[in-house]
């Protein structure tokens, strides 16, 4: 029998209990700016200086890793509604262009509902993952959720990536009459969600006994291909959740801190490359000895080939709140030749062992060369 009790991470300062745990912001929500306006202003071919300076630590600093890096991997991001024809062929493109995984988010705009659509995919693909980035924690009791993953990692082989997030953006709740709870007590039901979850995807009969959750005997099923369960992805912008998911998640989503409930200048500041350095610290701090274990991620909501970073950096920097400088180091921006969008993944690996990258569908194909040079890599 197992019986777990309830364990909630103390509460920090008000300066970091934000949580901004989503990882599935879409370029064209990222301060109104999107792909397509920023490719327009930037088309002359102005050779713009090289995006990645000032990315690499001194020479045998190593931030994000201790030894031998990951190989890279690409997810690409969709969840526009259309025919099912189309949304197979989706999959199949993103799986021959050298993805290794399909994301989708988990909101209540014009998307489709995530864990049906990916189960489609599944039928289309043959290798391709299968990850939430991230579902709404508060949108799902984990005893539900957990069968409902368990259900897809059965039917696709295995190929199921959970991401699970506290829930940030207001709209959603609002429009759903969800009460949304300070960050803090968001954080804590993740906390005890993931326990659940865990618990419900080891053998036998669970019981749990907690502030938000309860789980009185019961036994998980269906049983998962990948054991002990798929990979659990937690991503974040503040102290509190990426310590949860540094002590927790295979995945660690290293993103900004969306506190306001809103994509705005409030979010810039924590996408600079300062601001990751002090995240990666956290990560690194609460792992401990796991931290070799953890799977860097990074979702790119700004991604363009251009022979003009500097003209998109000096547009998009007012409307984050950044200097055009930190703006193209961000590790949420890409922009700049193929070469220089591949020597800015590697500056990115080597200063903060980031080695999953995120882009939308929309950059999928104008990325693809960039794919092929690195993935496996």
């Amino acid at each position: 029998m197992r019986r777990v009790s309830t364990r909630v991470l103390p509460e920090p300062a008000p300066a970091t209990t934000s949580s901004g745990p989503c990882g599935c912001v879409t370029a064209s929500s990222w301060a109104g700016l999107s792909p397509s306006s920023i490719r327009s202003s930037s088309s002359r071919a102005t050779i713009g200086r090289h995006p990645t300076g000032g990315l690499r630590p001194p020479r045998g600093q190593r931030l994000g890793y201790a030894a031998v890096p990951r190989a890279f991997r690409f997810s690409v991001s969709a969840a526009a509604p259309r025919p099912a024809a189309e949304w197979r062929e989706l999959g199949r493109r993103a799986e021959d262009l050298g993805f290794s995984t399909l994301s989708m988010p988990d909101h209540l705009d014009a998307e489709m509902a995530p864990l049906i659509a990916l189960a489609v995919t599944a039928q289309a693909t043959r290798n391709l993952k299968l990850a939430t980035l991230v579902l709404g924690n508060d949108y799902r009791h984990p005893a539900f959720l957990h069968k409902q993953a368990a259900t897809l990692d059965l039917l696709s082989d295995g190929r199921l990536e959970l991401g699970i997030g506290a829930g940030w953006q207001s709209s959603d709740y609002d429009r759903a009459g969800i009460p949304l709870d300070r960050p803090g007590v968001r954080i804590e039901r993740l906390t005890e969600a993931v326990t659940v979850l865990k618990g419900l995807f080891a053998e036998g009969p669970f019981h749990f006994d907690g502030e938000h959750y309860t789980i009185d005997g019961l036994e998980g099923q269906p049983e998962c291909v990948q054991q002990p369960h798929p990979p659990i992805i937690i991503a974040g912008g503040g102290k509190r959740v990426l310590s949860l998911a540094a002590q927790e998640a295979n995945i660690v989503g290293l993103n900004a801190n969306m506190y306001a409930g809103v994509i705005d200048q409030r979010a810039g500041p924590s996408a600079t490359p300062a601001a990751t350095d002090e995240k990666l610290g956290w990560v690194r701090e609460a792992a401990g000895d796991r931290f070799g274990e953890i799977e860097l991620q990074t979702r790119v909501h700004i991604a363009t080939i251009t022979d003009d970073p500097q003209s998109m950096a000096d547009l998009m920097a007012p409307a984050l709140g950044i200097e055009p400088e930190d703006a193209l180091a961000s590790p949420h921006v890409l922009a700049g030749s193929v070469g220089q969008c591949v020597e800015t993944l590697l500056a990115w690996r080597e200063r903060w062992g980031i080695s999953y990258v995120g882009i939308s569908e929309d950059a999928m194909v104008e990325f693809a060369p960039v794919v092929e040079a690195l993935a496996g890599v």
